[in-house]
């Protein structure tokens, strides 16, 4: 079993990386196989609505998203992760959300019965917009999720704070470990 964690931050080793890695040692933790991918430093341009994926597993934008979708459709569990950005997710996850979800439904639905979950992290607000705005991905996808002791959320601004925030650290804790248990009944 492999979980990907992929965090939609373009600032490298931040707040919300530390959150994603924190759940990924987690699953880790359980026995389940980890990657982590940053798109800081990569290009994932928007959706231009073209209908090219509904022939095919492809996109004629030529950036970073492809090999990324194919790491996406091998994994058993995807968490997506995002710092707030004006009280929603950042252009880049969201882009990666559009076209590898377009892709997956325009080709035989393959992320459905995958298992995941979002990590939100936030200076102070908008918080749990961009929880719904992420969770509302996997559920069109039709990803199996699970709940944690709260919603998977972080506070912090600057680089380390989130590292203070010990509700936050729990309830990641709390999501990957229930995240890890939905993997085993689920492919095991």
């Amino acid at each position: 079993m492999k979980a990907l964690g992929i965090v939609g931050s373009p600032r490298a080793g931040g707040n919300t990386e530390y959150a994603t890695n924190l759940a990924l040692q987690t699953l880790a933790a359980e026995g389940i196989e980890t990657e982590l991918i940053t798109l800081a430093g990569k290009t994932i341009m928007p959706c231009t609505a073209c209908g090219a994926c509904s022939s095919g597993e492809t996109c004629p934008l030529k950036d970073d998203l492809l090999p990324i979708y194919f790491k996406m459709k091998e994994a058993d569990a995807i968490i997506l992760a995002t710092p707030v950005y004006f009280s929603s997710a950042t252009a880049l996850i969201k882009a990666l959300m559009d076209r590898a979800g377009y892709i997956a439904r325009n080709n035989g639905r393959v992320f459905k019965g995958k298992a995941g979950g979002p990590i939100v992290v936030g200076r102070r607000g908008g918080h749990n917009f961009t929880f719904a705005q992420m969770n509302y991905w996997y559920q069109i996808l039709e990803f199996y999720m699970t709940g944690a002791s709260y919603w998977t959320i972080g506070f912090g601004r600057n680089k380390g704070e989130v590292e203070n925030d010990v509700e936050g650290n729990e309830t990641v804790v709390s999501f990957a470990q229930n995240l890890a248990y939905l993997m085993k009944k689920l492919y095991v």
